[in-house]
């Protein structure tokens, strides 16, 4: 499979960039233009398949990051054997999405940089605001963002202490070569905006 140069960040040029840097060892697809993002392990034969959000670049990073993290028990599962709870989840349930998500979120981010792609981080629970939302119910959901950008920025300054997972990056390399990005990542490339 060749990469086109379609658009500056096409989805269609990351399921390229992945089928050549995975396909052969690991017989696992990319594909996109599904309304949910899932993982189907391989079976019978036919490769595992990685399906993100429509045709959205930074759903296929973000599923991509979760494959990169996921080892090889958990890529025999459906969604990698995690527990996943829609829109709408309560305090508790979104407290625990929250701390799955630190490190996806933190490895997508990294693949942002490296495509030169903007990132933000994703609460991913839209539906759960109240009709009439308070201003304090706001400023509450501003600083649970800002505590989470805080978290997946300490997990990005880790993994360049000592090293992103190895598919990872892989990848991250695959990236900048296509984008022609800065190499290697530092530091002053995860500085958020939010701080400003």
């Amino acid at each position: 499979m060749q990469v086109t140069a379609m658009n500056q960040h096409s989805s269609i040029t990351l399921e390229a960039l992945y089928h050549n840097c995975f396909y052969n060892d690991y017989n696992t697809q990319l594909v996109g233009n599904v309304a949910e993002p899932l993982y189907i392990p391989e079976k019978n034969n036919k490769p595992a398949m990685i399906y993100y959000r429509h045709d959205y670049f930074a759903s296929a990073l973000h599923e991509i990051a979760h494959w990169c993290l996921a080892g090889e028990q958990r890529r025999t599962q459906e969604d990698y054997g995690y527990w996943y709870c829609s829109d709408e989840r309560d305090v508790t349930q979104q407290r625990q999405f929250l701390q799955v998500e630190v490190k996806p979120q933190a490895l997508e981010w990294a693949f942002s940089v490296a495509a030169g792609y903007a990132f933000d981080v994703s609460l991913d629970n839209l539906g759960a605001a109240p009709a009439t939302a308070s201003w304090d119910y706001w400023q509450g959901q501003k600083q649970l963002k800002l505590n989470f950008i805080k978290n997946c920025e300490g997990q990005v300054h880790h993994w360049l202490e000592i090293g992103f997972p190895v598919r990872a990056q892989h990848f991250i390399d695959a990236l900048v070569e296509e984008y022609k990005t800065r190499k290697p990542l530092s530091v002053e490339d995860f500085r958020s905006t939010a701080w400003d």
